[in-house]
């Protein structure tokens, strides 16, 4: 049965599951997950909880798949490229394709809570600038590699 509404009690009710991302060990989020309950096939949505001390995710930027936070509550830091923001409650972030490496931390005793709705495409590269790596999303599978083994092939005209 698919839900178009989630008012905040109901939201919260919804049980937490653990995200530990796996680039990042202290990029450690709590995650309701309401993409499969508003019955989107597109476009993933979750309420994120980052506890203090916590990562939302490793710095990173998506070749093919656009995404956006609203915070609900708490504080936090925004890295984004090479600057930091604060940001807290009602503050919005958005990252289109192309759009400069991204992530949040929670340095405060509050926890961060926000929504996070991005696209769910098939086929994505995710690059990790500060690690030096990137993801290769086809399908069902994902695959990395160091940028220290890639090898550009030459330009054919």
């Amino acid at each position: 049965m698919t839900t178009y509404l989630f008012p905040k009690a109901e939201r919260d009710a919804l049980p937490e599951s653990t995200s530990i991302h796996q680039f990042n060990p202290k990029a450690i989020r709590q995650v309701r997950t309401l993409t499969e309950l508003a019955g989107l096939d597109r476009i993933g949505l979750h309420v994120v909880r980052v506890t203090q001390g916590h990562e939302s995710t490793e710095h990173h930027t998506h070749d093919n798949d656009e995404e956006f936070l609203v915070i609900l509550a708490g504080r936090g830091i925004a890295v984004i490229g090479d600057e930091r923001h604060e940001v807290a409650a009602g503050d919005i972030m958005a990252f289109p394709v192309g759009s400069p490496a991204h992530a949040l931390n929670n340095p405060h005793e509050e926890d961060l809570v926000y929504v996070m709705g991005g696209e769910r495409n098939k086929n994505d590269v995710v690059h990790y600038p500060n690690i030096e790596r990137s993801m290769v999303k086809t399908g069902n599978r994902r695959y990395w590699t160091d940028w220290k083994h890639q090898h550009e092939l030459p330009k054919k005209f």
